[in-house]
């Protein structure tokens, strides 16, 4: 037998499509009723769903009337407010390209993305760094658009470009990924294959507005079976969280596996009687980890497996109880094989987690990089990267990443990127970049250096932090004598991580 699932192909996406539209229907017919609870211990913002759909189409109106037409790209630096959500659908609805980037971003990594992908107008707020440009959309005029008029939804091909998000690549360049508007209706395969998700839900995500995992998990999937989407306030801390969670009788929690472990570090116990499960996605979550939740809350939280350029698409549910210690199956509709030199392994063999190039939430490919894309397609498929093992039942085991790739708090980071940045640090020689595990379920980046003596790490700290987003910081500093390096010259990651685990250990042992 070899290592391939494919209970049959997903629902084809009908035709005019549009993403917005496929999200605000379901809410269309209750419009009362509540699509967004922006949450706080003593607050609450309620957003209902007419208020919502109203607020995306006045907009959409305005970026009409500012001179943009369908096709034009829009990049989006604003923080974890609801302008977020709102610009990002408005730009959709009237066929813009929105470009979500992270208010982490700094001016320097923000004028990258800029001059990726050429927008014709950049939506900024005054507090988030973004370089000088001739056509910005100011954060004031951007609010006033939301009592314009409603917009018509731009009808079009499915396959048409959508959206473009950026991820780290192995070539220490962020990537630009392409998405069509056809990428929402494949989240309908998480519904069943991960969430449980019902339209009675609340669902509450412990993430930034944004940030594309609660983008997604947390407002475009409720809202598109005309859920109850909610936000805790900016700054809410891990320990608020339990209190949120019952005093607005979520039924779903969702968060990074660090929210999870801070919550069960700082949290008091408080009964979640309307808490049906946890879901957890952005990195690996320790089975430990998830055993602690069990053991706090006596609910499950279900793993689910997925990037940049295809979602989640591996995932455990409910309905499938024996998942354990692995990331789950495929969902169905999904065709999914383990790959060895093109060709699918037997099951219980390691090899790369790939994706059918015909998968509906597939991106498009990686914008103007032919050469990157093809890379990545090998056939029929779209390699991950990562290593998995498959057993007979579809259940696929994460073996780890073969390109040396980090994951900082969710989002993807890549080594090279980090050194570039670093190599210009005055003093510095010689650097390397990887993660490093600090406790039995945490993982952080360190950097390992040389040179002509150890620096001063306030300094080397104050230097990522310029130069940086915080989630790529190193949070380790080490000086060494010498770098590692292979018979080909290659720095050795695996063995500089391996070191100071060992040595890591021994500390806390005495």
């Amino acid at each position: 037998m070899k290592s391939i699932y494919d209970a049959g192909p997903f629902a084809p996406c009908p035709s005019p499509f549009n993403l917005t539209r496929h999200v605000l229907a379901a809410g269309r017919a209750c419009p009362q009723k509540d699509a967004l609870l922006i949450v706080s211990p003593d607050h609450t913002e309620t957003w209902s769903f007419g208020a919502l759909e109203t607020a995306v189409l006045g907009t959409a109106t305005g970026f009409l009337r500012y001179g943009l037409v369908p096709g034009d790209v829009i990049v989006m630096r604003l923080g974890n407010t609801i302008d977020f959500p709102i610009t990002y659908l408005a730009a959709m609805a009237a066929g813009l390209v929105p470009v979500p980037t992270s208010a982490a971003l700094t001016q320097g990594e923000a004028e990258f993305v800029i001059k990726t992908v050429a927008p014709k107008a950049v939506v900024a707020a005054p507090d988030i760094p973004c370089p000088e440009y001739a056509a910005i959309i100011d954060l004031d005029r951007l609010q006033s658009f939301r009592s314009l008029p409603a917009a018509p939804y731009h009808l079009g091909d499915p396959d048409r470009l959508g959206y473009i998000i950026f991820t780290s690549g192995t070539s220490g360049k962020p990537r630009a990924v392409a998405h069509a508007h056809r990428a929402i209706w494949a989240r309908q395969m998480m519904f069943d294959g991960w969430y449980g998700l019902q339209p009675d839900d609340r669902l509450l995500h412990a993430g930034a507005f944004n940030w594309t995992y609660t983008l997604g998990t947390g407002l475009m999937d409720p809202w598109t079976l005309g859920a109850t989407a909610v936000i805790p306030v900016p700054g809410t801390k891990p320990r608020n969280l339990p209190a949120l969670l019952a005093k607005h009788d979520a039924s779903i929690f969702a968060a990074a596996p660090g929210v999870y472990r801070q919550l069960l570090e700082d949290a008091e116990p408080v009964p979640l009687p309307a808490l049906r499960h946890g879901l957890s996605a952005g990195e690996k979550l320790p089975p430990a980890l998830a055993a602690r939740w069990v053991t706090a809350t006596g609910c499950p939280v279900f793993e689910a497996y997925g990037m940049s350029e295809c979602s989640t698409f591996i995932s455990q549910s409910s309905a499938d109880q024996n998942a354990a210690g692995t990331l789950g199956k495929p969902q169905k509709g999904r065709r999914i094989a383990l790959l060895k030199n093109g060709e699918p392994v037997p099951l219980g063999e390691e090899g790369t987690i790939a994706v059918a190039r015909s998968d509906p939430g597939l991106m498009l490919g990686y914008l103007n990089a032919p050469k990157e894309t093809a890379e990545r397609m090998s056939g029929a498929w779209f390699l991950t990267g990562d290593q998995g093992v498959m057993d007979a039942q579809g259940h696929i085991t994460y073996m780890g990443r073969d390109d040396d790739m980090m994951n900082a708090g969710g989002y993807r980071v890549s080594p090279i990127e980090v050194e570039r940045v670093l190599a210009d640090c005055p003093g510095i020689t010689a650097v390397a970049v990887t993660e490093v595990k600090v406790k039995t379920d945490t993982t952080v980046i360190a950097a390992f250096y040389t040179a002509a003596n150890a620096l001063d790490e306030a300094q080397l700290r104050a230097y990522v932090s310029s130069t940086l987003a915080r989630y790529k910081q190193p949070r380790v500093f080490e000086h060494l004598p010498d770098l590692p390096m292979g018979a080909n010259g290659k720095i050795l990651r695996r063995v500089l991580r391996q070191r100071f685990e060992r040595h890591h250990d021994r500390k806390d042992k005495d």
